[in-house]
């Protein structure tokens, strides 16, 4: 025990004296040969007050192997809740260059984080820790890690949006593993649908349908459920699948789907008790998805996609009118309908409280302020470095190794095929 105890004690002393960035992969190779010792498996549990004489932003490459030994040992799980304000001040505050040399290391101590966080079912204590631990996992921005999805997932369960949206607003061009980037987008659009901004919400979940796939997965199939509903609160329609969706998805996802389809054809008649009777025929099947409070939604979102056909054909209307058009109950409903309406931006129009009568007027927008030419700046701007970074992907697919070897594999396939056509006379 005494010698096993003195070895740790010398793995601890060689991470506190080789801390230069130099010193680092000297450090690393030192602490992958201590993994195969039984000295410190056998001392893992007892780890937690050598790593007390560590500092997680001097000794972060050492700390993470000894903390992601201690965490994975046989210690119990009120133990490892009484370390958590130890692993978030170490992901707070650890150096990036030396946790890349043990990225899957720095992973497991994260998800062993986050899954104890959601045990004790406070998420939003995880969300500072695991948003610091994502950027640093990041080469880029435009890298998408493993760890977003469980980040986003911690801000979904705790309702806690805004701090994500530093991490979602990234264009993510660089993607390891599909389901890391099915999740990503899922649960982004479910924090945008919380956030009720219903355009960037649509975005995502439309990534998620949209992406390449052999076979259909779970995720897919919610995300377009999701889209369906979404799609009619925002726009009142639900667009068609785009050319470049799986066929495997453009076959297969309807069938799934059937109970939100059936609320499309229902929300197209514009009445009230055809969506209320789709719903109670389908009410089981919305609650098993979580989707209710969604379908709700929906169902609200009538009175306004009403209202603001109303304003294409009419330039003044009573309250009155408005609500026997759009089967409100009286004209106070009405009102309130319309002023939030005028809130949201949503219509431009005016309430003549004393008469009763709406004025409905054009867009006032000239866009010309500085406020909107800045914006379309800002948008000129980052379509052209979209439009460059898709040009720099496309050279460098054209010249990858893999990829013309199958172009030159179905060219040459495609030449013999032809050539099996052509009549025997022109032979």
């Amino acid at each position: 025990m005494a010698a096993a105890m003195e070895t740790v004690e010398s793995l601890v002393a060689h991470i506190q004296a080789l801390t230069k960035p130099e010193d680092v992969a000297q450090l690393h190779s030192l602490l992958k040969q201590s993994q195969s010792d039984e000295a410190l498996r056998s001392q893992a549990p007892h780890l937690a007050p050598l790593l007390a004489d560590l500092d997680p932003a001097k000794h972060s490459l050492g700390y993470l192997y000894l903390l992601d030994t201690y965490l994975y040992s046989s210690i119990s799980r009120e133990q490892v809740a009484a370390f958590l304000p130890s692993i978030a001040r170490f992901l707070n505050t650890c150096s990036a260059y030396h946790i890349r040399f043990a990225s899957d290391k720095f992973i497991s101590v994260c998800r062993c984080f986050k899954d104890q966080v959601m045990r004790q079912q406070t998420p939003i204590q995880g969300i500072i820790p695991l948003r610091s631990a994502v950027q640093k996992l990041q080469n880029s921005s435009e890298q998408l890690t493993t760890l977003h999805s469980d980040f986003l997932l911690l801000c979904l369960l705790a309702k806690c949006y805004k701090p994500s949206l530093c991490i979602l607003e990234n264009d993510i061009f660089e993607a390891e593993n599909p389901k890391d980037l099915f999740l990503f987008y899922y649960y982004g659009g479910m924090i945008y649908i919380g956030l009720k901004r219903f355009s960037k919400a649509l975005e995502c979940l439309h990534n998620v349908f949209t992406s390449p796939m052999a076979n259909l997965n779970a995720i897919a199939i919610e995300a377009y459920k999701k889209y369906i509903l979404v799609s009619l609160i925002h726009s009142g329609q639900v667009p068609p699948f785009p050319k470049y969706t799986s066929a495997t998805a453009q076959r297969n996802l309807k069938n799934y789907a059937q109970a939100y389809l059936d609320l499309t054809t229902a929300y197209a008649t514009g009445k009230h008790s055809e969506i209320e009777a789709c719903i109670q025929q389908h009410i089981e099947k919305f609650q098993s998805d979580n989707n209710l409070g969604l379908v709700k939604q929906v169902l609200s979102s009538l009175s306004k996609r009403n209202i603001q056909r109303l304003t294409q054909t009419y330039l003044t209307l009573s309250l009155q009118d408005i609500s026997n058009s759009v089967q409100l109950n009286g004209s106070k409903e009405s009102e309130l309908h319309v002023l939030h309406m005028i809130q949201d931006g949503e219509i431009h129009a005016t309430i003549n409280q004393k008469d009763g009568m709406v004025i409905f007027h054009e867009d006032p927008e000239e866009y010309k302020t500085c406020q909107m030419v800045n914006q379309m700046d800002l948008s000129i701007q980052r379509l052209m470095s979209l439009s460059k970074k898709l040009t720099a992907i496309d050279e460098h697919i054209s010249c990858d190794p893999a990829y013309l070897t199958k172009i030159g594999r179905e060219r040459t396939r495609y030449e013999f095929d032809d050539f099996d056509s052509v009549p025997p006379k022109y032979l």
